[in-house]
This record gives C-alpha cells, sequence and structure tokens, in this order.
C-alpha cells in the first residue's frame, strides 16, 4: 500500500488554483483566474471542482437535506424534531407520510421515535420537514451514532463507496442522516459495533489519502479475529 499523506489544508484568502479552467465550489471563490479559500479547511479536487470541506462546525440545513431526528415534542398539528440544527424541526400532520385520522398524535409517532425525514422548507427561525417521499419512514431498533456533519461526505464516500463498503463487509444496513446522525441496523449487535467502528475510523481520519484501503484492512482484520 502507498504512503498515506494529509490532503490540502488552507485559510481563508488563500489561493488554491491559480488556473482558469478550475471552477470555484462550496466555500470558495473565483478571483481572476484564482480560486481561493473562504474559510478553513481541507481542499476536495473533484475533476476541475475545487471545495473546501470544513474541519469542524455544526450542521447547517438546506432545502432537500435528509435527516435522521429524534421526536422531543408533539403538538395538536404536528411533531416538533430535533435534527441537531440551531433549531428545532417540525413535522405538520399534512407532511407526516401517513393517513391521520386520530386526534391523539402519539398514535402515529410518539416523543423518542427516530425519523428519517426530508427538509422541506428552510425560514429564519423554523425547518419544516417532509416525510412524504419514498423511503423517508420511523427508523426501528438499530443503533445511533453522531459524527461531526462535515464528516458525513467523506463517511459516504464517492458515489456511495465508503458507506457500501461498510454495509458488505458489516452485513449491515446503513442510513447517513446529512445532520451527522447514523442509523445503523444489523442481524447482530457484533456486526452494529463493527460497522460503527468502521465509521468513526472514517470520522476520526477524513483527510487521510488511501482511507477506503485502511477501513477495509481494518475490517477484514476485525473479522478475522472473531473466527480464532
Amino acid at each position: 500500500m502507498e504512503e498515506e499523506k494529509a490532503r490540502e489544508i488552507v485559510v481563508p484568502g488563500e489561493t488554491i488554483e491559480n488556473r482558469k479552467e478550475f471552477i470555484a465550489g462550496e466555500g470558495t471563490r473565483k478571483e481572476g483566474n484564482e480560486i481561493v479559500a473562504e474559510r478553513f479547511g481541507v481542499v476536495d479536487r473533484s475533476t476541475k471542482l475545487l471545495k473546501v470541506i470544513p474541519l469542524s462546525g455544526v450542521y447547517i440545513p438546506r432545502k432537500g437535506n435528509t435527516v435522521i431526528g429524534q421526536v422531543i415534542d408533539i403538538t395538536f398539528n404536528g411533531w416538533f424534531v430535533d435534527i441537531r440544527a440551531p433549531h428545532l424541526g417540525f413535522l405538520t400532520i399534512a407532511e407526516c407520510g401517513k393517513r391521520v385520522i386520530k386526534e391523539d398524535l402519539s398514535e402515529y409517532y410518539k416523543v423518542k421515535d427516530i425519523l428519517l425525514a426530508k427538509v422541506k422548507s428552510v425560514k429564519t427561525r423554523s425547518i419544516e420537514l417532509t416525510m412524504k417521499e419514498r423511503g423517508l419512514k420511523k427508523l426501528d431498533e438499530g443503533l445511533i451514532i453522531l459524527v461531526n456533519p462535515t464528516r458525513v461526505p467523506r463517511i459516504i464516500g464517492r458515489a456511495g463507496s465508503m458507506v457500501n463498503l461498510i454495509k458488505k463487509e458489516t452485513n449491515t444496513t446503513i442510513v447517513v442522516g446529512q445532520n451527522g446522525v447514523i442509523w445503523i441496523k444489523g442481524k447482530n449487535v457484533e456486526n452494529e459495533l463493527l460497522a460503527k467502528k468502521a465509521i468513526e475510523l472514517v470520522s476520526e481520519k477524513p483527510f487521510i489519502e488511501g482511507l477506503t484501503e485502511k477501513v477495509k484492512e481494518f475490517l477484514e482484520n476485525e473479522k478475522a479475529g472473531w473466527k480464532k
């Protein structure tokens, strides 16, 4: 295996590239031919699109984000959901994905239930959620872990490569919320905990080259230890 090396870390105002063929992505701006960093973080070079991924930060919700949250309160017309954002998410009866015919909304979703939802809209002090789209649902059982939201792209990997590797090697179902909440469901606790360890490895060392191979090797070694 090739020696791993740290990725390029930049500070605000630093020039990342000075060639006109490059495109300024998230966390950067264009100044003439230069691509300049707008925040402290690590450069993500995806073909000619340059981004700066922040090294730390809180989850800032955006329309269309898929999130995992916990119901913390119920009102007459919906559910308040903690999605680790500056404000609570709100799921109205109309957006809950169920035909509501009972006045007691706890018959549908209870306090402490874990929901997979999507951000429908974001306003100054309110975040509206929806569960009307396919695949959005209550998540039963399984294991919940929390990571820094800025680590989510690395945990998913390009075209889902990293999370699919972990799913395959641990025989688990994994749902990654863009708010840094991850749900793991396996046939047994051992597989769930192994997936958790692999995800934490990615979260702790997200900017190391060759990380996919490192995770694969880690999982193979862990499973080999089970057979001894």
